[in-house]
């Protein structure tokens, strides 16, 4: 498979996370404050919780309902009670947009 296009890149605002669903997976996008897009995986590996309903701090994104942090780069989460880690996605940008590909993992 190849990337998708998810977004255009000004679509995006900094330190906010947005959830799309590329080929049936739940990703969760962020425009950090230097203007890097990530890509992890939506879903929170503690309680099944859209990580894109949640808070964006440095290279962070926090799940709201029980405040596990996961690495925007790594995917490892910083904080309990998480313990697992989310996958995290190559993100290609190109002609404005933020392109995507589902089926490969920067992480595992």
């Amino acid at each position: 498979m190849s990337a998708v296009r998810v977004c255009d890149v000004d679509a995006l605002e900094a330190d906010e996370a947005q959830r799309f669903v590329v080929e049936g997976t739940p990703i969760a996008v962020v425009k950090d404050a230097a203007g890097d897009v990530h890509a992890i995986g939506d879903t929170c590996t503690h309680g099944d919780i859209s990580l894109a309903e949640g808070f964006v701090e440095d290279d962070t994104l926090e799940c709201w309902a029980h405040g596990s942090k996961f690495s925007l780069k790594t995917g490892k989460p910083l904080t309990l009670p998480a313990y697992e880690p989310v996958p995290v996605y190559r993100v290609e940008l190109a002609d404005g947009g933020v392109y995507i590909d589902p089926t490969v993992t920067l992480n595992v």
